[in-house]
């Protein structure tokens, strides 16, 4: 099963496709967020689905595709960790994760048009395994512990500007990471019993040509070490999102133009679904 939400911005319908069918899972909820997930929605969704008692959705094809998890209260970001993107970025690989935060309003739908600020000239994209957090994790006792708090992942693009983010952050990078839209986030999101985390191909297209095609298996810090690490830090909330990071093949490298008005990016990591965004500019 994968959970979605579909609709207009801020009138998401909740919803789970199973086997190809799409249902309406406002019997159980009014949406997918935090509060939905601390409660054992997953569960009871599988639940609901084995009872045959969730209907159909009917035209949720024609409805525009929402991001899977509503208002998560903090979105975290891990940086450098694929070696190769550390490399590109003209870094040694971090012995510890490096850590920044987006403001949650950067979380928008999968196929969502991307607003440029103005000046904003060195935008990049960046094809990330999200994580959503579904248990409150706190000061975890073990890396093994971690798995426990997961409720799913999903794919996010974990825009930046990199002028803001390098030049103009002062040392921490959060202004080039925060600006309306800048993480396109689902379209679905995957319980985390139906994911192996440690073995997925994550790949990303600007206009059709290939830019990143990775494994999750080269990422420095795995999804079990971050999330305990951040638990030693910081009290990870159900709908929380992380972000773990993008491995080589972002405009950063020098290899590959900044986007800009017009250019189309495209997402996909295997079992988690694709997305698709153009941007365009303010007005």
């Amino acid at each position: 099963m994968r959970l979605l939400r579909l609709g207009p911005p801020g009138q998401e319908i909740p919803a789970v496709e199973d086997g190809g069918t799409v249902r309406d899972l406002r019997p159980l909820t009014a949406d997918i967020d935090g509060a939905f997930l601390a409660s054992g929605g997953m569960g009871r969704t599988r639940s609901a689905l084995a009872a045959g008692s969730l209907p159909v959705l009917d035209g949720a094809d024609a409805l525009r595709r929402g991001a899977p998890v509503a208002r998560p209260g903090a979105v975290i970001g891990v940086g450098q960790n694929y070696a190769a993107h550390a490399a590109e970025s003209g870094a040694e690989p971090p012995s510890s994760p490096i850590i920044f935060f987006k403001h949650p309003g950067t979380v928008a739908g999968p196929d969502d048009d991307v607003v440029l600020p103005p000046g904003a000239d060195t935008v990049d994209w960046e094809v990330e395994l999200g994580v959503v957090i579904g248990r409150r994790a706190w000061r975890l006792p073990s890396v093994e512990a971690a798995r426990e708090h997961v409720a799913g992942y999903t794919i996010v693009d974990d825009l930046s500007e990199r002028t803001w983010q390098i030049k103009e952050s002062g040392g921490q990078w959060s202004k080039g990471k925060c600006a309306p839209g800048f993480a396109p986030t689902g379209p679905y999101l995957v319980p985390a019993p139906d994911v192996d985390p440690t073995g997925l191909r994550l790949r990303s297209r600007v206009n059709g040509e290939p830019r990143q095609d990775s494994v999750t298996a080269d990422m420095i810090f795995g999804v079990d070490h971050l999330v305990h690490h951040l638990s030693q830090y910081m009290a990870l909330e159900p709908g929380d999102l992380i972000c773990t990071g993008t491995p080589e093949g972002v405009a950063l490298s020098g290899r590959f133009p900044y986007l800009a008005e017009g250019d189309v990016v495209e997402l996909e990591i295997d079992g988690l679904g694709r997305q698709r965004h153009a941007f365009v500019a303010e007005g």
